[in-house]
This record gives structure tokens, C-alpha cells and sequence, in this order.
């Protein structure tokens, strides 16, 4: 029988993801500036999404990528998605303009909104120009059908266009001089992006750089008159190719390939609407612009920068997360690894402090029992605590093992100067795996329990997110501290898959992906479809930031039709289809708020058992297929509860949460109910009164 199940297109799904960011920005509850917070990060996620996703789509046209699809269906997605983000993008600027900047007036903020100062700033505007801004200067002349211009990817620039004046006023009836065009890039490195104005009368004045440029371009281009000026940006292709990563030096080939991004193939050409169509064409001519590279934007572009716009005024136009809260009884206890003997522990990010890892790795770097320690490293935040715990350990003569994951996307470099720091500290640094990215988060620390040797007890780290302290304070993230004997004997094993020593393992709790993760998914998902055909509950509860394999989506339709109650929290990508015949019994809420929804959880109600996992993967194709990933159980009966108990809460949540539909549109989940769920904050307040009580 023909399979009649449909899915979302993955990168118009992402497009609903990002539009619920933007809606943020359209919460008149939250403090301006956290408002504007979401514009820029709206703005980032665009950036990247051009930047890796629609320049796939692009090489499949070009015949420099043979994907999944044929070049006809990504020029089908391309036009799907240029009418889409052109249609966000009159909404992002509709937002700003008629939402952001009368709110910040409202509270004596004026940011200008062109590159017409008050009469009272002229002569500030004028001499920061020539102090500041000017020396910095390196305008182009362009000529149409001209291409040796190279206009670099994440860059902001101006173009003139721009007639010689008239040499005599007499020349007044004489044929106009044609039109001259210039390409100016904004120094950036230089200069802030907004530039702060003297007060006056109790009122505050921003003016991007971008006008205080525009206001003195006739004493740039001396000799002309300027007919106009608009900005542009392009995006490049940033995707990494390394081809047969088994050959050759696969650091140097990542190394090479980074410095590729800045030459990368053109993946959008954005430009500002009100730009007139002989200029845009002008443009596309001596730049070698498609028309379906084109993306309509407004006056400003690069709006990332939003998150640097000054606050002249103070806290009270900021949102302050709340103070991340000690852990009772791993204080009490004193040492992490005397309160893991007595039982597990599960930390919550940005819940509760970052610092007990950090407690853990140094407790391990200075303990004269701990023999070695090994970890996974994804994503370390500059000048990491993490890493230099682990340096203190190696030289304080400990084995450390580090797994570095070179390819995760915009942190090869990063994660290539670590290595190299910790490899000068003695560390043993293993790379990456061919063909296949390490995107699991374990930590183990092998130890001995007795003076002599004769015992051991062990301790592991398992997380949902990274070994990145500044990500911590941002990503709510789950993590588990256990000495369970089990546990530890799979993870030993995970690290013997990346040191290449055991091919085919066989896990006795962990899930890990390549080798058992799908089989026991789909074997978990089948005994829920059993319990329903018999008549008993069937129900699935999962969380996660994306969902995209149709194998595992199937699974899903399979057991919505058998009578399984099935709830999603996705906050990303999600390709399965709700509010259909064979998805009647699926529901799938969003929630987009202060912390970015991180942490992946699966339950499974198992007729009353309740199995509950924590895990590093995502429902992706490459997730399931080309990385490795760890899930590991939760065993401890009141950490159990913990989590279903918080699952309740955000499946509760009807401030924050939007209900996907069959149209992909972001549904809020307001309703009548006088108790107000946002659950964030009751997370956070869950967590509170859940130590207070013990």
C-alpha cells in the first residue's frame, strides 16, 4: 500500500521556527530591550540559515551537490523560501518601525530613523564623521558588467549612486552627466554600529553609523552630486566540504576549508526595497546577481547589531534572568563525589549554577584516587573553565582523554585552538571521526574507592547540552551525576568506539546512536501501540529542538493511529504534520521565552512504568545516522518524577507556548484560565519549592 503520510518541508518549518523568534520582538509585556534582543537574534538565526541551508539548495542547482533532492525541487524550496522570508521581512521591519522606535521614544529614547539629525546635533554629527568614521573610508568606484569587485559575506556596505556636478551654472540646459556608482563598506571593526549623541532636555539620541555616513557623503565624493544611497549585504556560502575525510591531514583540510567560507558561492543578495529598479538592476549586472538571489529588506540590514544598541537609560528596559540557584545538598555534602556515592544528582540549566561541573572536574583534577578522566568536547566557550580544569588535572598528573568534535559548524576554529592548548598541557586529544560527527555529551572519571586499589567507584557527567559555561546561563539544559556501575560501564564503551578500539558494542542502558538508539526507539514506540490495541493507555511525551527523520515520523503517524496520546515540544524543525487523519492523536506546542529551550527528554508511559531518557539527539537524519549520540535513563525514582513533573509544566504553559498547525502557523496557547502558565518561571519556582521541601 502507498504511504499517503505527508511532511513539513524541513527549511519552511525552520521558517516558522525563526517567525515565532520574531514574535517575541511583538510581546508588549516584555522590556523593550528585550524585545529587541529577539530582533537580533532573529536576524543571526536568518544569517546562518542563508549561509548553510539555502546555499545547499543553491549547489544542488549549480550540480556542485547531488542531495536528496533534484535541482527542480530546490529551485521549488528557493521560491518557497524567498516569498516567505520576503514576507517576514516586511513584518521584522513593520515591527521595529511601528513597535520598537515608539516605545523607545516613549521612554526619552530616540534612535533616528534616517540620516537627518535635529538642527542641535549637525555639528556633532559632522565632527565625529571627520574624526571618527572618515580615516576608515575606502569607497569603490564600480562599473556595470565589472565583477572584480569582491563584496565580502556578513558585511555591511553602501552603494551611491551619484552624478559630477556641473563645472559652469550655465551648463544648466546641457545633457546630464550619466550616473556614477561607488561601493563603500561600512568600517565596522572601526567604529560602533550605534553612536551615542549628547542628551538634551532629558532625552536620549542614538543614530546609526550607517546615517552619520549618508549625512557626509558629499564631502566623500567631492566634485558630485548624490542622487541616492541604499545598503546592501550578502551571504556566502559557510558550509564545510572536506570530501574523503579518511585522506590526508584532517585538521589542515578543516583549517583550508574555514578560510573557504569568506570566497564561498553567493546564497543571498539582500537589498533595501525602496531601492529604485534601474539601481537594483545596475547592481545585479556588476555583481553578477541572480534575480533569485534577491531579498527584499529595509533601510538597515546586519540587525544582529541590535543586541549592542546602547541603553542610555538602565535596568528597568532590560529583562534580568533570575540568579541560578545552589543545589542544597551537593553544598551540604561538601565533596560532588561524596554526595554521587549516596545517590544521583540531576542539575538544570540555567536553573540552577553551571559551577557544580565545574566542581566536579577540579574535585577530580586534585583527587589522588582519580586515575584518569575523559570527555566530549562540542562547543567550549572561549577561555573556558571547563578546559582549564581539565589542563590543571593533566598537570597535576592525572590521564586526561579528550574527544574533540573539529566539525561542529562556526566552531571548527575554536575548538582547533583548544585542542592545540590542551595537547601543549599534556592532554591526549583524540579528533574526529570520519564521516561521522561526536555530538554526545559525557564525561567519565575513573577512580579509586580504596587507598590500595582494590575498589573502584566511578563517576560520570551526562548532559543534554555542551561543556560551555556561557551557553549555561542561556540554553536550559538537564544534566546527571551518577556513580551507577552500569552507566559507567557504557560510557566506557562510547569511549572506546572514538579511541577506535570496539567496533560493534552492545549497550545494556545507554541509547547510542549508530548502533542501538533507533531499534530501541522504535521498540519503545511499539509497546506503546501494543498497550493501545489492547486497551490500555498508550502515551509518548517528547522533547526536543527538532524533528525531521520521516522513518521516526512515521513511527509516530503509526502509533497516533493505533490510539497512542502523543505530545511534542519542538522547538525547532518539525516535519510531521498535526491535525491529520493519521496524526489526529498528535499534538505539538513551541515554546519560545528568555532561555532557549534546549534540553531533549523521551518519555514513554510503558502501562504505568514510565520510562524517562535524557539525550544529546535530536530526531534529525544526521542525528540518528551520522553522529554519535548518547540517551541514558533516568533510574532514580524522585528524578524521574522531577522531569515528568516538569514535562507537565510546559505542556501547562499558556502564556509562552504556541500550538504548530497543519499550516505550520504558530498557534499562542492563550486560553480562559485564570492561572497564567509561563513555564520558564514556573520551572524555576518548581524547582525552588522542590528544595526548600527536602
Amino acid at each position: 500500500m502507498e504511504n499517503t503520510y505527508q511532511y513539513f518541508k524541513r527549511d519552511l518549518s525552520w521558517l516558522s521556527f525563526n517567525y515565532r523568534v520574531l514574535l517575541e520582538a511583538e510581546d508588549d509585556t516584555l522590556p523593550v530591550y528585550e524585545r529587541i534582543k529577539f530582533l537580533s537574534i532573529y536576524s543571526s538565526n536568518l544569517e546562518e540559515f542563508y549561509e548553510i541551508r539555502v546555499a545547499e539548495h543553491r549547489a544542488v542547482i549549480m550540480r556542485k551537490n547531488y542531495a536528496d533532492e533534484s535541482a527542480e525541487e530546490a529551485e521549488e524550496t528557493l521560491a518557497a523560501i524567498t516569498r516567505e522570508v520576503n514576507r517576514q521581512q516586511r513584518e521584522y521591519y513593520r515591527v521595529f518601525s511601528e513597535m520598537i522606535l515608539p516605545e523607545l521614544n516613549r521612554q526619552h529614547i530616540y534612535l533616528y530613523p534616517n540620516e537627518r539629525s535635529e538642527p542641535f546635533h549637525e555639528a556633532f554629527v559632522r565632527e565625529y564623521f571627520n574624526e571618527e568614521v572618515f580615516p576608515f573610508l575606502a569607497p569603490v568606484m564600480i562599473q556595470a558588467g565589472d565583477i572584480r569587485t569582491f563584496i565580502r559575506d556578513r558585511r555591511l556596505y553602501l552603494v551611491i549612486r551619484m552624478r559630477k556636478r556641473r563645472k559652469r551654472p550655465d551648463d544648466a540646459a546641457g545633457e546630464r552627466p550619466p550616473y556614477s556608482y561607488a561601493l563603500m563598506k561600512i568600517p565596522y571593526s572601526k567604529v560602533p554600529r550605534f553612536i551615542e549623541l549628547p542628551p538634551r532636555d532629558g532625552k536620549y539620541y542614538i543614530m546609526f553609523v550607517d546615517d552619520i555616513i549618508r549625512a557626509n557623503l558629499p564631502s566623500v565624493f567631492p566634485g558630485y552630486e548624490i542622487d541616492s544611497c541604499y545598503s546592501i549585504k550578502i551571504s556566502r556560502d559557510a558550509d564545510i566540504y572536506i570530501g574523503d575525510e579518511s585522506r590526508g591531514n584532517l585538521v589542515e583540510n578543516i583549517r583550508k576549508n574555514v578560510q573557504r567560507r569568506k570566497i564561498g558561492a553567493l546564497s543571498r543578495f539582500m537589498y533595501d526595497r525602496a531601492m529604485p529598479d534601474d539601481f537594483l538592476a545596475f547592481l545585479c549586472d556588476a555583481f553578477g546577481i541572480r534575480t533569485d538571489d534577491l531579498v527584499q529588506g529595509g533601510r538597515y540590514h546586519n540587525l544582529q547589531d541590535l543586541s549592542k544598541l546602547p541603553n542610555p537609560v538602565g535596568d528597568r528596559l532590560e529583562w534580568h534572568p533570575p540568579v541560578p540557584m545552589r543545589v542544597p545538598f551537593l553544598d551540604e555534602m561538601g565533596s560532588v563525589f561524596k554526595a554521587v556515592k549516596r545517590r544521583d544528582v540531576l542539575l538544570h540549566f540555567p536553573y540552577e549554577s553551571f559551577d557544580y561541573l565545574i566542581r566536579f572536574l577540579m574535585e577530580a583534577a586534585f583527587d589522588p584516587k582519580v586515575d584518569e578522566i575523559k570527555i566530549t568536547q562540542y562547543r567550549v566557550a572561549e577561555n573556558s573553565a571547563v578546559i582549564n580544569t581539565l589542563i590543571s588535572a593533566a598537570r597535576n598528573g592525572k590521564r586526561v582523554t579528550v574527544f574533540v568534535e573539529l566539525k561542529a559548524r562556526f566552531d571548527e576554529e575554536n575548538n582547533m585552538r583548544t585542542a592545540e592548548r590542551m595537547e601543549q598541557a599534556g592532554i591526549r586529544i583524540i579528533y574526529s571521526i570520519p564521516g561521522l560527527k561526536v555530538h554526545a555529551k559525557v564525561a567519565v572519571i575513573l577512580r579509586k574507592d580504596a587507598s590500595d586499589g582494590s575498589k573502584r567507584r566511578d563517576f560520570a557527567y551526562l548532559s543534554t547540552g555542551n561543556f560551555n559555561e556561557k551557553t549555561a546561563k542561556i540554553y536550559s539544559d538537564m544534566a546527571l551525576l551518577t556513580s551507577n556501575a552500569e552507566i559507567i560501564t557504557d560510557i566506557n564503551k562510547v569511549f572506546a568506539v572514538l579511541e577506535g578500539r570496539l567496533r560493534e558494542p552492545t549497550f545494556r542502558h545507554l541509547l547510542v546512536a549508530r548502533f542501538n538508539m533507533v531499534p530501541e526507539l522504535t521498540r519503545m514506540i511499539q509497546r506503546e501501540i501494543e498497550h493501545a490495541r489492547a486497551g490500555r493507555k498508550g502515551r509518548i511525551v517528547l522533547k526536543m529542538n527538532g524533528l525531521h527523520d520521516t522513518r521516526m515520523i512515521d513511527e509516530l503517524y503509526r502509533a497516533s493511529e493505533a490510539g497512542v496520546e502523543i505530545d511534542l515540544i519542538v522547538r525547532g524543525i518539525c516535519c510531521l504534520v498535526p491535525d491529520q487523519p493519521y496524526s489526529a492523536r498528535i499534538r505539538v506546542t513551541r515554546i519560545v521565552d528568555m532561555f532557549l529551550e534546549h534540553a531533549r527528554i523521551w518519555y514513554f508511559y510503558n502501562d504505568g512504568q514510565e520510562d524517562v531518557y535524557l539525550t544529546s539527539a535530536d530526531w534529525m537524519k544526521r542525528n540518528l545516522s551520522r553522529r554519535i549520540e548518547t540517551a541514558f535513563p533516568i533510574l532514580d525514582p524522585d528524578i524521574k518524577r522531577e522531569i515528568i513533573d516538569i514535562l507537565r509544566i510546559q505542556l501547562s504553559d499558556n502564556v509562552k507556548a504556541c500550538r504548530l498547525d497543519d499550516r505550520l502557523r504558530n498557534q499562542f496557547k492563550w486560553d480562559d484560565n485564570p492561572r497564567k502558565v509561563r513555564s520558564q518561571l514556573e520551572i524555576y519556582n518548581y524547582l525552588r519549592n522542590r528544595k526548600e521541601r527536602r
